[in-house]
């Protein structure tokens, strides 16, 4: 065994698939042998290496990386799998100081080793379990971090959880579901009195449910595929990024949102095609085209404030009372949730000028805010999203054709429906919607969600009459915390 002062690299003879070779830790973190056709290999441990064993003279490394062969999982994506190297070091002694110098560069890395996962056995295909135990558990064990396993028994046990759990037990939170139980989460910590504190523990993102926007942004982010192993290696890598929250407010009442809200045609195929879900996944394409034939349109206004490069888009407010009125409202919204008695964390109190805010008079077929570029696996709704600008992507649809509308709903799979005539496509810094009936039926309303919850139903929508959270008519706004909360992610 050798160490080179000069560069800190360790050398060591050593036997692998039975033939002699040397193995060297690079400065760099890489670890290089010659396997035995002759070619050169490395392992970078940040990124590859989960941990390692030793016993005797016998050192293993645990790893997942890339598959050979040229497999790949689309565009350009490649596969990756687990893998052992088994390295038998000149000794014991020598087996003994590199097991050190691995730990001790590991330990560096900063990866968490302590975990709360979050498991939504209800949720998608209900094949959460399923991925915890064929995907999540196996290379956690290989990496040597500890985990508690908490099933979700009903609907936002995860919130409670969050708002009540030791935080100083664990190093991150880990959500194996849609994006439901990440969102869950986020709203159980910032109601607790510490939600200062809690806000900043890492979150995790295992795609196991319908929709998977967030782990598909995350990932996508760093041209991986949207696997479940991919994003557990995300979280045991132990990088971290901030993302932004939005605070949903109406007259006092507040739901924080880290993926999206929808008004009009999205919302309404979200959520009234559950009454299809016998068809699985296809459901969303099916009735797609049903709400398209029999396209609705929405009676209302949104009010917003345009993000710096976006002040052309919309109409400034007229001199009337409109903006006054306008104001009046949003401010009226602002100190209403500022003065309900409750703990936690009040939101963004934000305050506009009059010349900042600009409108668009409906009606309406679509409008959509994003947080975040994937709404799913496969609907990059907000192509330009960022995960911590501070701004919400805003996408409006008025006036379309049914035949251009249906090919815009196919180009949502790769976001190029933002470069439509039919599309407006903008970033705002504050938003007030104030939702109207349908047109030809004014007796009949709609629906708003956001993350998958469904915040209001006017009259006429599916299961309207359920007790939401927030009314349909009253304005609801949005205001965005920059970096408010963090997340496990991948290096883009």
């Amino acid at each position: 065994m050798a160490i080179d002062a000069d560069t800190l690299t360790l050398k060591d003879p050593v036997k692998y698939n039975g033939k002699q070779t040397e193995l060297s830790l690079l400065p760099d973190g890489g670890l290089r042998w010659r396997a035995a056709c002759g070619s050169e290999r490395c392992l970078m441990i940040e990124n590859e290496v989960l941990g390692f064993a030793a016993e005797g003279s016998q050192l293993t490394v645990r790893a997942y990386v890339e598959k050979g062969g040229g497999f790949f999982c689309g565009a350009g994506r490649r596969h990756r799998e687990r893998k052992d190297f088994i390295f038998e070091m000149s000794s014991e002694e020598s087996r003994r100081i590199w097991s050190g110098k691995l730990k001790e560069y590991i330990d560096a890395l900063g990866r968490p080793k302590r975990l709360f996962v979050v498991v939504n056995p209800f949720g998608g295909r209900k094949s959460a379990l399923k991925i915890f135990h064929n995907d999540v558990h196996p290379l956690l064990v290989a990496a040597d971090v500890q985990f508690t396993l908490q099933e979700t028994q009903y609907q936002l046990h995860a919130k409670s959880l969050a708002h009540s759990l030791d935080l100083s037990k664990y190093d991150g939170i880990v959500c194996v579901s849609g994006d439901g139980v990440l969102v869950e989460v986020v709203n159980g910590f910032l109601q607790r009195e510490d939600w200062a504190a809690a806000i900043k523990m890492p979150l995790g993102v295992i795609p196991a449910g319908t929709g998977n926007g967030m782990a598909k942004s995350l990932l996508d982010s760093a041209n991986d595929c949207c696997s479940p192993a991919n994003a557990v290696m995300t979280v045991i890598r132990g990088h971290r990024r901030s993302l932004d929250v939005a605070t949903v407010l109406q007259q006092g009442k507040r739901f924080f949102s880290v993926l999206m809200l929808s008004w009009g045609l999205i919302a309404d195929i979200d959520i009234e095609s559950e009454r299809y879900r016998w068809m699985g996944s296809s459901r969303l394409d099916f009735y797609c085209i049903v709400r398209i034939l029999w396209l609705r349109k929405y009676q209302g206004h949104i009010f917003f404030v345009p993000a710096p490069g976006y002040e052309a888009f919309g109409e400034p407010l007229n001199q009337s009372g409109e903006a006054c009125n306008t104001l009046d409202m949003w401010q009226q919204n602002q100190e209403a949730n500022a003065n309900v008695q409750q703990s936690g964390y009040q939101g963004l109190l934000s305050r506009f000028e009059k010349s900042e805010w600009r409108t668009i008079e409906g009606p309406f077929i679509s409008v959509w805010l994003h947080n975040v570029p994937w709404g799913s696996e496969d609907t990059r709704a907000a192509p330009e999203a960022k995960f911590s600008d501070g701004f919400l992507d805003l996408i409006v649809m008025q006036n379309c054709p049914k035949s251009s509308l249906l090919g815009l709903m196919t180009k949502l799979k790769d976001g190029s429906h933002v470069k439509s005539p039919f599309v407006k496509y903008l970033k705002v810094k504050a938003l007030q919607l104030e939702p109207g009936n349908r047109t030809g039926e004014k007796s009949k309303g709609g629906i708003i969600d956001s993350d998958g919850e469904v915040l209001a139903r006017g009259e006429g929508t599916y299961k309207c009459g359920q007790g939401d959270l927030m009314a349909y008519g009253p304005p609801i706004q949005m205001t965005v915390d920059k970096g408010l909360a963090t997340l496990f992610s991948p290096r883009s």
